[in-house]
């Protein structure tokens, strides 16, 4: 008797503690890109968010997620030749290698309120590597933007990288990846 009466006990607090939870599904997702050489040299493009939501506690950010579809990747900066020919590149296991890794995923592990947003930590994968990454999440109505930057190194991006080759000279092309990402929820 005592252990159906916890069971009930039990089952009632995960039901009124997840009544409170709300999950906002995000759509028009998207990220803008730019990775450069140390000469300023520079390329940048955009890349789709395929899936995620966000989670809340009443009107607090609790948690959320989202999925990047590394296939979507795309250069504005290019004539169509030119650009086709980086994607390429970009989509090779020299750099995310898409045919193994079609998705990169983000995994929001915590969010402290901040004025206008919040300061958010999770879990970016990237390549199939999983290592933690903080930024700024801004929040406007049902738009959310965060710039950050990534060290590519750290998932395996070895493409001219000074962490990984030396004499690299002006070839050398700079570990952090800007990224700019816009959403609605």
């Amino acid at each position: 008797m005592k252990k159906r009466n916890l069971i009930a006990l039990g089952a009632s607090l995960f039901l009124a503690l997840g009544l409170h939870a709300q999950t906002a599904a995000i759509t028009n997702g998207l990220i803008n890109w730019k990775g450069s050489e140390i000469t300023n040299d520079s390329h940048e493009g955009t890349i789709a968010i395929s899936k995620g939501a966000l989670t809340f506690d009443g009107a607090s950010l609790t948690g959320g997620s989202f999925t990047v579809d590394m296939n979507s990747i795309v250069c504005t900066d290019l004539s169509e030749k030119y650009a086709a020919k980086l994607v390429g590149h970009l989509k090779s296991d020299d750099f995310f290698g898409v045919a193994e890794h079609p998705e990169a995923t983000l995994i929001i592990t915590s969010a402290e309120p901040t004025e206008g947003g919040y300061n958010v930590s999770g879990d970016f994968t990237i390549r199939g590597i999983t290592h933690p990454e903080s930024f700024t999440l801004k929040l406007d109505g049902t738009k959310a933007t965060a710039d950050l930057e990534i060290d590519r190194s750290k998932y395996n991006v070895k493409f001219r990288s000074g962490s990984f080759f030396e004499n690299l000279g002006d070839k050398l092309i700079n570990d952090a990846l800007e990224l700019n990402v816009s959403f609605n929820y």
